[in-house]
C-alpha cells in the first residue's frame, strides 16, 4: 500500500477542496498521482450527483449584485437541500464566484452561465464537483438580469432572498429611490411594475376568483362583473409595483415617490428571486 503524508493529503485539499478522507482515499486509490486522485474526486461527485438527481433541494442561497458601470444587475439562486449545507461559507463562497463570473463574462442566460468558464472547468462541472463535497444536490436553477440607466440589487439577511432593479434616469436622488425600490420589491414581491404589465392571464385569473367569491357571497349573478373588477383594482394597488404602498412612506404609492424624485423617473424592469 502506497504511504501517502499528510502534507500531500493537504495539498490535494487545497488544490480539490475535498475533505480529508476523501483526499487520502483519493491519492491512496490513485497510488499517490495527483491528477488521478483528481480524477477521482470528480468521478465521485458525478456519482453523488447521479444518486442525488431525485432529491428536493429547496434550501440554498439567493444573491445579487450591480456591475461596476451600474448599469446592469444580475441575481442567482444556488440551491441545496439543508440549511446546514447553504449557511456553508464555502457554499456561499461558491455562489458569489458563479454571481461575479456572470458579470465578468456579460452573460444573459442560465445556460450560458451554466456553460461558462470557471477556473478552467464549466461552472456545471463545478457544481458537480462540489456536489462530491457537499453531498448533496446542488442546483444553479436561477439566474436574473435587468438593465437601463441606473442598475440596483438588494439581499435580504440569509441570503434568502434577492431583488434587482433598473430605473430608466441617473440623477440626484435616484439612488436612494433605487435602494428603497429593490427593498420594496423584496419585501412585497409585486408580480408587474404597472396594470398595464400584468400577465392577460393573471388578469383573467384574478377576475374569474373575483367572481366566484362574490357569488359564494350570495351577490346576484348581474353584479358579478362589476364586483370582480373592484377586486381587481385592489388587485392593481397590492400587486403592481408603482400602486403599491410604499414601505417607506405608507401614505404614497412607489410611482408617487419616485415622482418626487423626479417627474420622469420609474422602473424600467425588475426581478426577484426568493426560496420557498
Amino acid at each position: 500500500m502506497v504511504q501517502i503524508s499528510a502534507s500531500e493529503v493537504n495539498k490535494l485539499r487545497q488544490q480539490t477542496g475535498a475533505g480529508m478522507m476523501d483526499c487520502k482515499k483519493a491519492l491512496v486509490e490513485s497510488g499517490g498521482d495527483f491528477e488521478k486522485a483528481i480524477d477521482i474526486l470528480r468521478k465521485k461527485g458525478q456519482k453523488v450527483a447521479s444518486s442525488r438527481a431525485g432529491r428536493d433541494a429547496n434550501e440554498g442561497v439567493v444573491i445579487g449584485k450591480v456591475n461596476t458601470e451600474g448599469t446592469k444587475a444580475v441575481a442567482i439562486m444556488l440551491n441545496c437541500e439543508t440549511d446546514f449545507v447553504a449557511k456553508n461559507q464555502e457554499i456561499t463562497d461558491f455562489a458569489w464566484s458563479i454571481l461575479n463570473l456572470a458579470i465578468e463574462k456579460n452573460c444573459s442566460t442560465l445556460a450560458e452561465l451554466r456553460g461558462a468558464d470557471l477556473k478552467g472547468r464549466t461552472v456545471e462541472e463545478n457544481i458537480t464537483d462540489m456536489i462530491g463535497k457537499t453531498g448533496e444536490k446542488l442546483d444553479l436553477s436561477a439566474f436574473e438580469v435587468v438593465e437601463g440607466a441606473k442598475a440596483f440589487a438588494y439581499i435580504h439577511p440569509g441570503n434568502r432572498i434577492s431583488s434587482i432593479a433598473a430605473m430608466n434616469k441617473d440623477a440626484a436622488g435616484v439612488d436612494q429611490a433605487g435602494k428603497d425600490i429593490v427593498m420594496q420589491i423584496a419585501a412585497m414581491a409585486p408580480v408587474a411594475i404597472d396594470r398595464d404589465d400584468v400577465d392577460p392571464s393573471i388578469v383573467e385569473k384574478e377576475i374569474e376568483i373575483g367572481k366566484e367569491q362574490a357569488r359564494q357571497e350570495g351577490k346576484a349573478e348581474e353584479l358579478l362583473e362589476k364586483i370582480a373588477l373592484g377586486k381587481l383594482n385592489k388587485f392593481y394597488r397590492e400587486s403592481t409595483l408603482l400602486n403599491q404602498d410604499s414601505i417607506i412612506d405608507s401614505k404614497k404609492t412607489v410611482g408617487q415617490l419616485l415622482k418626487e424624485v423626479d417627474k420622469g423617473l420609474t422602473v424600467v424592469a425588475f426581478r426577484r428571486l426568493a426560496l420557498s
